[in-house]
């Protein structure tokens, strides 16, 4: 078997740098903040079909801008920060997404959504490449456990989403999203103190540049790619209940509105915890085992989720969202030891794409929606999982470090 080696400006986790908790949970803290902003989108979004009279497709595609915006850009944002590092552009980032909330709180047309939205996918394509690392330089020889402490304030952003709904615009409606201007003037704040500590460790470290010599380019390629599909697919069930279970709930299982989030609330909470404990779990067990399992261990649980009403649908979209997303973070570090050297490229392109691909399927799933019906949308998304097949064509975790010269 041929192998072509490629030299690389290695990171600063080369070295033995220990790991950083209080900046790791300051960026975790950010992180949070910036991902509630995002789940603004979603959870208003019954209020805003109501208030503009939208069709399915339209929900859609308000999730396509927003998370094409994010998916885009933050490769781009990674190869240039790869390049040189921007550590107070992110701070920057926040408190455009925070106008975009602004913007939306008053927005009184389809169009004026549409931009509002845009604006906060911009902010967090800036954000995610170079907090991503930071979180890298942060986490020292504790790789997954740092990327994990990273993702899961993301994922608890994300699962404010239906309490959001029933604490906020259940009682101000659209213009609640205001309020939302705050956590992003917090965010920038904290994200101003973790940028100044990141350039010093960049000062300190700029003489200690490694070059990373790595083999087999094809192979790593190939899996690369494979790893975008599972992502993609991953990203796709996650957005489908994210954004229409809940109105499965409501309109076919009869459910009021303030339970419907609460299971979807679940379904987001418990995929933050299980990204918590994904990253520890990974670093003994494997990546590529917890990725596997992850994925079809859920299927089980998601082949059911069609079929049950009331009290069942909770738990049911509990354990299944804390199994699911347990390899969401395990996913960026697997990635960024494909290509070492490239962290934020890589961590861009992951992050990014499950941004994109949530918000493409987001709106294959309204357009299905409304050629169908929610039923089958939500039994579409039942079947995803089968995914995590093809995680046996990734190189084991043993094969990846026997790549490194």
């Amino acid at each position: 078997m041929s192998a072509t080696s490629t030299p690389l400006q290695a990171s600063g986790a080369t070295t033995a740098a220990p790991t950083v908790y209080r900046m790791l949970f300051a960026i975790s803290l950010v992180h949070l903040l910036n991902d509630s902003l995002q789940a603004v989108i979603p959870a208003l979004l019954p209020i805003v079909e109501k208030n503009l009279a939208l069709t399915f497709t339209q929900v859609g595609f308000i999730l396509l801008v927003m998370n094409l915006t994010a998916s885009v850009l933050q490769p781009v944002v990674g190869y240039f920060s790869d390049r040189k590092s921007q550590p107070f552009l992110p701070p920057l980032a926040l408190l455009v997404s925070g106008l975009g909330m602004l913007a939306l709180a008053f927005a009184g047309s389809y169009s004026f959504v549409l931009v509002a939205v845009a604006c906060v996918g911009i902010g967090s394509a800036v954000f995610h490449p170079e907090a991503s690392r930071f979180a890298h330089q942060a986490s020292g020889p504790r790789r997954g456990l740092g990327q994990s402490i990273f993702q899961v304030g993301g994922n608890a952003g994300q699962a404010l989403a239906p309490l959001m709904t029933i604490l906020v615009f259940a009682n101000l409606g659209q213009p609640g999203a205001a309020w939302f201007l705050l956590p992003a003037v917090l965010a920038s704040g904290v994200l101003l103190y973790v940028a100044l500590w990141y350039r010093g460790q960049q000062r300190l470290k700029k003489a200690a540049a490694a070059v990373v010599t790595y083999t087999n380019r094809k192979q790593r390629l190939v899996a690369l790619w494979l790893l975008i599909l599972i992502v993609s697919v991953r990203s796709w069930m996650n957005a489908g209940y994210q954004s229409f279970y809940q109105f499965y709930l409501m309109y076919v299982k009869h459910m009021d509105y303030s339970s419907a989030q609460l299971v979807v609330f679940g379904f987001l909470l418990a995929g933050a915890i299980g990204t918590f404990f994904g990253g520890p779990l990974s670093d003994r067990f494997g990546k590529r085992n917890l990725l596997i399992l992850s994925t079809l261990g859920a299927l089980p649980l998601t082949l059911l989720t069609p079929y049950v009403s009331g009290f069942w649908s909770f738990p049911l979209l509990l354990v299944s969202g804390f199994i699911m997303l347990s390899s969401f973070s395990v996913t960026v570090v697997y990635a960024q030891e494909l290509l070492p050297g490239k962290i934020g490229t890589v961590s861009g392109l992951i992050i990014g794409l499950a941004f994109g691909m949530g918000g493409m399927g987001a709106l294959a799933f309204g357009y299905l929606a409304d050629m169908f019906d929610l039923g089958f949308v939500i039994t579409l998304c039942s079947v995803l999982p089968l995914i995590g097949l093809v995680g046996f064509l990734l190189p084991k975790d043993k094969t990846l470090q026997s790549w490194v010269q």
